[in-house]
């Protein structure tokens, strides 16, 4: 049957392809030829359009393309007090091709005084004619993402630093509540890097303790939602890095599954499942029986070419094998345009796949 609270049947990830007003517009901006103001206007107008669409093609909630943004974590993450976007020597690594360099630093204590997005959420659900969802990178991406010294030299206590940032996280989800989000999802790199060797190699040359973070982590993600109200649903968007179609890690969920799944204090996982990067379903038997549900990305957005259906209703249903089908959901694995790059793909292919997810929702179930 369908549902009527999220995350829907037919759902998605939340970052959309820039229209072409934005990319100049924020252009413009950067090269001192339009002031903020102007640009805010043009954001305001392409966004409006933009929630317009996509209660078109038939989804049952909209988000603001992540419009505002230029990456989809450092500007949340940049917003937090004491938290700072910085120019670095050099970008994140992808599959052959490299971000704009730029990383984080701590500047003082952190915490989430007055986020500016909160103010971004309410412009959202005074256009959207579904339900407003809004998307944050989660907490542990920002301990992933720091250098381990410059992490120490804030916070030498490592516990002070898990706690300071749940305890700021607590208070943005605390205020999006109050601006009227009952739908907020958590974008989530760090829980597939540690299923790569790979990554997890990578994070102890740059000085991390991997043994036992996921532990940490989980702890801390659920710190962050102790506080939030009954109505509010809260998800997490697990990615295996999205950036000009390309990714970074890869294996299946085997090694953090039981964690991931039935530790956190979640409503629902948008998980990956587009290619064989992410391995194959049997992670799924540790999503607990009842509420809890599991998004399957079956429909990948680094590419145009649009997924035939029955393979798709039949991905779905080898995942009834090992979960409940009336718990799963349909969705792309990743937003479109993780940074505002975005995806290699038109906007017309875009469109057709959410409105080829909306379909096939129906068909599956009902």
């Amino acid at each position: 049957m369908m549902r009527t609270k999220p995350p829907f049947r037919a759902d998605h990830v939340g970052s959309l392809l820039r229209s072409s007003a934005i990319k100049e517009a924020r252009a413009e901006h950067l090269a001192g030829e339009i002031d903020g103001e102007r640009l805010r206007e043009i954001e305001d107008r392409e966004i409006a359009e933009i929630i317009r669409k996509q209660g078109e093609v038939g989804l049952l909630s909209a988000t603001d393309g992540e419009f505002r943004r230029s990456w989809w974590h450092f500007d949340f993450l940049g917003g937090l007090d004491g938290v700072e976007v910085i120019e670095s020597d050099q970008g994140i690594q992808f599959q052959g091709v490299q971000t704009k360099a730029q990383s984080l630093e701590i500047t003082n204590g952190i915490d989430s005084s007055d986020h500016p997005m909160i103010a971004h959420f309410r412009f959202l659900k005074d256009h959207a004619q579904v339900l407003p969802k809004m998307t944050i990178p989660s907490p542990s991406v920002l301990h992933f993402r720091l250098e381990d010294d410059i992490r120490r030299k804030a916070y030498p206590d490592i516990d002070e630093f898990f706690d300071a940032v749940a305890d700021a996280y607590a208070k943005a989800i605390r205020g999006f509540y109050d601006a009227g989000c009952r739908y907020l999802q958590l974008d989530d790199t760090v829980w597939a890097y540690l299923c790569s060797e790979v990554e997890l190699a990578k994070a102890r040359e740059r000085g991390l303790e991997t043994d036992g973070l996921h532990g940490q982590y989980a702890a801390m993600i659920n710190r962050a939602l102790a506080g939030r109200p009954d109505d509010m649903t809260i998800t997490m968007h697990v990615c295996r890095g999205n950036f000009r179609s390309t990714w970074i890690s890869e294996g299946g969920y085997e090694p953090v599954a039981e964690t991931l799944l039935g530790g956190l204090d979640l409503d629902g996982y948008f998980l990956e499942y587009d290619t064989d990067r992410a391995g194959g379903f049997e992670p799924l038997r540790f999503l607990p029986k009842g509420d809890k549900m599991v998004v399957l990305g079956l429909i990948t957005s680094k590419s145009g070419v649009l997924e035939n259906a029955d393979d798709v209703k039949r991905r779905i249903e080898e995942a009834a094998a090992y979960v409940d089908i009336d718990q799963c959901c349909l969705s792309p694995q990743c937003g479109f345009a993780s940074t505002e790059e975005g995806n290699v793909l038109t906007e017309q292919e875009q469109w057709a796949k959410l409105a080829g997810i909306v379909e096939i929702a129906e068909n599956v179930w009902g």
